[in-house]
């Protein structure tokens, strides 16, 4: 019997279970706190949100998992993302309203501050707080570096929270830059782990 917080692949059917927990994961991050300011049905604007970057951009080019209460969305080097459709576009800006040249702004300081060599990039960790405490984050943070490793490949993330750098760090991971993004908005701490391991088999 499979521990409750063991890895695997999300599935089509498990998009609104996924979705739930990463609304509620972030619910007071900053960086979601900025772009969805109004408290007000918040948190299933961000099951949307993240519902978009699920079925429209990591899920058909990522390696995307999940436990029973966390999810995590990881893309390996030598992908290539597709620009949004219309439909989608017209979804997010539904979602972000006059916020979404924030959004823009903010794509703009992360993409000009990603590291150019390849790597594994987590683009979305995150854990039900019901469940934070029982390992679940840790087990789908280990099953995406165990991937990383065997590639010989180092990983990256932006953490948009200074109270994760600590789990992050215990990982391998070290802050390399700060992005601040102006207009009041939150700071990114760019991290990266090199790989691990005999990697030459």
């Amino acid at each position: 019997m499979q521990s409750l917080n063991t890895p695997k692949p999300i599935e089509t059917d498990d998009a609104l279970d996924v979705t739930r927990i990463l609304a509620r994961a972030f619910g007071d991050d900053p960086m979601m706190l900025w772009l969805f300011p109004d408290e007000d049905g918040r948190e299933g604007r961000l099951a949307q949100w993240f519902d978009v970057m699920l079925t429209h951009k990591y899920g058909p080019l990522g390696h995307c998992e999940r436990t029973t209460g966390a999810a995590a969305f990881w893309t390996p080097p030598g992908t290539v993302e597709q620009h949004p459709d219309e439909e989608t576009l017209a979804r997010i800006s539904d979602l972000l309203g006059e916020q979404m040249a924030r959004l823009g702004e903010m794509l703009e300081l992360v993409g000009a501050a990603a590291p150019q060599e390849p790597h594994w990039y987590l683009a979305v960790l995150g854990a039900d707080p019901a469940t934070q405490g029982n390992g679940h984050g840790a087990a789908l943070l280990l099953s995406g570096l165990a991937k990383a490793d065997a590639a010989g490949l180092p990983t990256h993330l932006e953490s948009s929270k200074q109270d994760n750098i600590g789990f992050y760090e215990r990982f391998g991971f070290t802050v390399r830059d700060e992005i601040h993004v102006p207009g009041g908005g939150p700071t990114l701490w760019s991290m990266w782990r090199e790989a691990r391991g005999d990697v030459r088999g």
